[in-house]
């Protein structure tokens, strides 16, 4: 009911609730009209429905396998805390970020999960634009790409990120970026569960799904001690790779978070 030419955008170009709240103290609000839908904004019910019919079609279509490994992070999270001590709150790195470069740079070893699958044939990409699985407030979930992020620094994709997820919010993510993804990462984050078994976004033919990180017992050169690890999952096309390229992966994955700061 507020007149759209009452509300001005923030200092970022973003009307959001405080922009909206402000207009509303100084203007007469127009009636609500008895005619107009009660859900404002984005369709829930549309984008359910879309990922549904997506999903449906990717595992009609895709005769998928998974192959699953419990990788030891301890020595990556030690690391990036020892990085983050050095630095301010608002400069300090997410987790995403170094992951989803040592993903890229796992795909970027194991070609065969990354590209597309269509007209009958496996068309592999030289670039690995990894598309960051994506969660909306409300319901719904998206995957825009992170275009060569094998070339990105760490603090060039933390910036990325919290683009990304700043734009999802407001729905202002550019139609490059929903198409040009190669692989798709699903990061499930701390608090949530062990494991996640993805389902492949077609035309894509990988997704790598990864857990929470959890403090658990492991055997350490006879010993048993306190580790930080990850489940990660490789959901593959079975038409273009098997599990040993899967599991290839995972064995690059984890060397890679072992040396972390080649990242």
């Amino acid at each position: 009911g507020l007149d759209i030419a009452a509300v001005e955008p923030g200092p970022d170009g973003v009307i959001g609730i405080t922009e909206v709240d402000a207009a509303a103290a100084h203007v007469t609000l127009r009636p609500e009209p008895q005619t107009r839908s009660a859900k404002p904004g984005l369709d829930r019910d549309a984008m359910r429905e879309a990922i549904g019919a997506a999903m449906a079609r990717s595992k009609r279509e895709i005769p998928h396998y998974y192959v699953s490994s419990t990788i030891d992070v301890t020595s990556f999270f030690g690391w990036l805390e020892a990085i983050n001590e050095t630095r301010s709150v608002a400069e300090r790195i997410l987790y995403a970020a170094p992951l989803t470069k040592a993903v890229a740079l796992a795909v970027r070893a194991t070609p065969a999960l990354n590209g597309t699958f269509s007209t009958g044939k496996h068309q592999r990409s030289d670039a690995v634009n990894i598309g960051i699985a994506t969660a909306l407030r409300g319901g719904g979930l998206i995957a825009p790409a992170l275009h060569e992020t094998t070339e990105r620094t760490i603090d060039e994709l933390m910036t990325r990120l919290r683009d990304i997820v700043a734009r999802v919010r407001v729905g202002r993510i550019r139609s490059s970026e929903m198409s040009a993804a190669t692989i798709t990462l699903s990061i499930l984050g701390d608090d949530t569960a062990d494991t996640v078994l993805p389902v492949i976004y077609p035309p894509q033919v990988a997704i790598i799904g990864c857990g929470a990180t959890r403090e658990r017992p492991r055997i350490v050169d006879g010993v048993i001690a306190p580790r930080r690890l990850m489940n990660v999952t490789v959901a593959g096309d079975h038409r273009v790779s098997d599990g040993r390229v899967a599991a290839r992966f995972l064995r690059r994955l984890e060397d890679i978070l072992n040396q972390p700061e080649q990242l």
